[in-house]
């Protein structure tokens, strides 16, 4: 009986351990994302990312195959439980999965975010500041940004999701 497993890998290590879980005959499947993200606040950079940074999925035959190698292949951190059991994965996420993929590349796209520029006009949408506006200010990391809200009439700094975040005039 064929059936996914989930496979937790090492930081920075899905190609090694995929190679090395494919090179002992176990299928992989490690999709794969196209990502866009902003240097220095103006230029956007697309690379290639894991969909699922440190997880893979492997197919394993029950019956033929053994999960003990898999636990000591280089690469890999651990297999997935819960509890004593490990995790399956239906074999329909993996097919959706699949299915999503661009038919030519096999790369999944994951929506970028608008570019924001400093001063620009700002609107909350989510969280507990919801509904406020304010100032765009920075980025402060890979996905979260500084806006300046004023509150009690004191201009203040605040770090918020780039998610919450959107060009006051794109509001609905």
């Amino acid at each position: 009986m064929l059936r996914w497993y989930l496979i937790q890998t090492k930081p920075s290590a899905e190609r090694v351990a995929e190679w090395n879980l494919q090179r002992q005959g176990f299928e992989t499947y490690y999709p794969l994302a196209l990502t866009s993200s902003r240097r220095r606040g103006r230029s956007t950079r697309e690379r290639i990312a894991a969909l699922f940074p440190r997880y893979l999925f492997l197919r394993l035959d029950e019956g033929v195959q053994c999960l003990a190698p898999v636990r000591s292949t280089v690469g890999v951190a651990s297999i997935v439980r819960f509890g004593a059991l490990y995790a399956v994965v239906p074999d329909r996420l993996v097919a959706d999965l699949r299915q999503r993929a661009d038919a030519e590349t096999g790369l999944h796209h994951v929506g970028g975010h608008a570019e924001l520029c400093c001063g620009e006009s700002v609107q909350i949408t989510d969280g507990p500041l919801q509904g406020l506006e304010g100032i765009f200010e920075r980025e402060a990391g890979a996905d979260r940004v500084v806006v300046l809200l004023k509150l009690l009439g004191q201009t203040a700094r605040v770090q918020v999701p780039l998610d919450y975040v959107i060009a006051a005039g794109s509001a609905a």
